[in-house]
């Protein structure tokens, strides 16, 4: 079965935008990273996704499997890697299970915060449209990140992530991946909307965990959120569950994909990078979806050669005044 959505090869050149390297240094100690830049940057205000890898993985893999470049290329976004070395965990996990790195301002939190207030500086983010996402134990980062810095990240998406605070040590964090997290204390986390994707035939990462996220970071809210549980539907062979989550205005705080059959992979990945599924919705699609909101986007008709790519320049166009004047 082929991939809908194949990754443009960077050696090949194919990619239309740029794919660059960097590191910063900060007390807490040195990380790489890369930035992807979409061809449509000239300098205008752009929105953000940092996106945090799973244990084995690195940039590239993650950008290969997640095809998230892919996506942000068509929505005029850039897009943050940053790198965890195997001198931090010898898997290059993200060290999210212990106490110094589930605190502002302190271990890899503030290395990853200060990678993102780089990124937003150098290229001239829109500070109002800074987005974090990860897989795994990068999911697990994610949401400490939004935990600890709920003023830089505007909303949230994690896949097979944990809950905050989960897990101390690494034997505890085995036993709340595969037992699925204990009850734990609220989170206020009210400004920062989240999306939830989780497979539930993970075997690495319990599904409850998926639970466990949603029911934190809706437990500060005053009233409860409204829910709307929408009917099993199937996307690309593999039917979820979507849950919906409304505050008092109708606005939606939170999503959670519950993938049938799926596993501890990214849904709708591509294979090109590891730990995807090719099967099921496109997390990075509906995430970016998620992130961005109901912005215009108008299709294009049915139409061939010069009129369709001047179609296109012309829709282009359009995102691009929607950034810079926002």
């Amino acid at each position: 079965m082929s991939d809908n959505h194949p990754v443009p090869d960077r050696k090949a050149g194919l990619a239309p935008g740029q794919f660059r390297e960097d590191s910063l240094t900060n007390s807490a100690g040195t990380r790489s990273y890369k930035v992807y830049i979409p061809a449509s940057y000239r300098g205008q205000s752009l929105p953000l996704v940092v996106m945090l890898h799973g244990c084995s993985q690195n940039p590239d893999d993650f950008a290969a499997g997640t095809r998230m470049n892919v996506v942000a290329e068509e929505n005029s976004c850039f897009v943050l890697y940053p790198s965890q070395p195997e001198a931090a965990n010898k898997s290059r996990c993200w060290n999210w299970f212990y106490e110094l790195n589930q605190q502002r301002d302190k271990g890899e939190p503030s290395i990853i915060a200060d990678i993102t207030r780089d990124v937003i500086k150098t290229y001239n983010i829109d500070t109002q449209s800074v987005f974090i996402a990860g897989m795994s134990a990068g999911g697990a980062m994610a949401i400490v990140m939004a935990a600890t810095y709920p003023e830089l990240y505007v909303a949230i998406g994690s896949h097979s992530g944990m809950p905050f605070s989960s897990a101390r040590n690494v034997f505890k964090a085995m036993s709340a991946m595969g037992n699925g997290a204990a009850p734990i204390t609220s989170l206020d986390v009210t400004g920062v909307p989240i999306i939830v994707f989780q497979g539930d035939k993970d075997r690495r990462v319990h599904p409850r965990n998926g639970d466990q996220i949603i029911s934190q970071w809706m437990s500060s809210r005053t009233p409860p959120a409204d829910t709307f549980l929408e009917e099993v539907r199937e996307s690309n062979g593999r039917p979820y569950q979507r849950t919906i989550y409304r505050d008092t205005v109708g606005k939606v705080v939170a999503e959670h994909w519950l993938i049938k059959g799926g596993g501890h992979a990214w849904s709708g990945g591509s294979a090109e990078g590891s730990q995807t599924d090719f099967l099921g919705p496109d997390a990075s699609r509906e995430m970016l979806r998620f992130f961005l909101g109901d912005l215009p986007r108008p299709t294009l008709p049915q139409i061939g050669g010069s009129l369709r790519r001047i179609a296109r320049r012309y829709l282009r166009g359009l995102r691009l005044r929607h950034w810079s004047n926002s």
